[in-house]
């Protein structure tokens, strides 16, 4: 079994048990200068995770390459170019149907225009009898 001096802080920590640390957590943060460097610790990291993000941004910008914020922008448009193309097909497929369906139906026969006989402008000459030539 390794000594004391062998042991890292993380098996200490893991020894000590639930209720040891739940104690020891309690009495850190009821100090003041604890958990004023802990907000500091915080606070810097933030700020070098900005300085980071900004330089890597610097950095994909100079080499031509996309970042996450690019992804995010892209898959946005792809998404919506998705939901356009969807709309798009539902159209199609009602119109499709709405062919489909007209061209199975039998052709209606259209009525045939009736005759009109008009009666001629000109009045009509009364026939002669055949008396009146002798």
């Amino acid at each position: 079994m390794a000594t004391r001096d062998e042991r890292n802080l993380f098996q200490w920590l893991r020894e000590m048990g639930e209720d040891q640390m739940s104690r020891v957590v309690d009495e850190l943060l009821s100090s003041r200068s604890f958990t004023d460097l802990l907000g500091k610790t915080v606070e810097q990291a933030m700020a070098t995770k900005g300085t980071v993000d900004r330089n890597m941004q610097t950095i994909l910008d100079l080499l031509n390459l996309p970042s996450k914020a690019d992804y995010k922008k892209l898959s946005s448009k792809v998404e919506a170019l998705q939901g356009s193309l969807v709309n798009l097909n539902i159209k199609l497929d009602r119109i499709l149907a709405q062919q489909q369906s007209s061209e199975k139906r039998p052709p209606q026969a259209k009525p045939k225009p009736k005759r009109v006989v008009e009666a001629p402008n000109t009045p009509t000459k009364p026939a002669r009898s055949s008396s009146a030539n002798f």
